[in-house]
C-alpha cells in the first residue's frame, strides 16, 4: 500500500512537472539585464495588436526594435535595478546598415518589465508570451 502511494505521488509529480514545462519553454531570465528573453510591448498596448513602434525584443545581449538588430550593451554603471548603458545596434531590421550607438537608462522592475529611457521620460514595457503575439511575431520568435 505504501509503495502504491509513493508510485502514485511520483506519477503525479511527473505529470505536474511535464505540464509546467509545456506551459513555458522559453529561456529563463538572464543576460545583460536579467530579463526574460523575448518580445516586450509598451505598457497599455495589447500584445496581440501592438504596432512596431511599441515592440522591443530582448535577446540577453540588448534590446532591439523593428528598426534595429544585433544589439549589445556596455554597462557604464548600475545602481540597484537602474543601468546606465551604451547600446550598439545595426540600424535596420534587415539588410545592410551601419552600426550606431546610443546612451540609455534601463530600469528593470522585475524579470518581465522594464523602463527604457533615451531622452526625456522613459517608456515602460512588459513581457508578452509567444501565444499572445500576432501570428507573424510568433513565427519570428520561433526562428530566433
Amino acid at each position: 500500500m505504501a509503495r502504491q502511494r509513493i508510485l502514485g505521488a511520483f506519477a503525479l509529480a511527473t505529470i505536474a512537472s511535464a505540464a509546467a514545462a509545456s506551459v513555458d519553454t522559453s529561456p529563463k531570465p538572464g543576460g545583460a539585464y536579467r530579463l526574460k528573453p523575448g518580445i516586450y510591448v509598451q505598457k497599455g498596448v495589447a500584445c496581440a495588436s501592438a504596432p512596431n513602434a511599441a515592440i522591443r525584443q530582448y535577446d540577453g545581449r540588448g534590446i532591439s526594435s523593428a528598426h534595429s538588430r544585433s544589439c549589445s550593451v556596455h554597462v557604464l554603471s548600475r545602481r540597484g535595478t537602474r543601468y546606465e548603458v551604451v547600446q550598439s545596434c545595426i540600424g535596420a531590421g534587415s539588410g545592410p546598415a551601419p552600426r550606431f550607438s546610443e546612451r540609455q537608462t534601463v530600469t528593470v522592475q522585475d524579470a518581465l518589465t522594464f523602463t527604457l529611457r533615451t531622452r526625456g521620460n522613459g517608456t515602460a514595457y512588459r513581457y508578452c508570451p509567444t501565444y499572445m503575439l500576432p501570428a507573424d511575431l510568433q513565427a519570428a520568435t520561433k526562428r530566433d
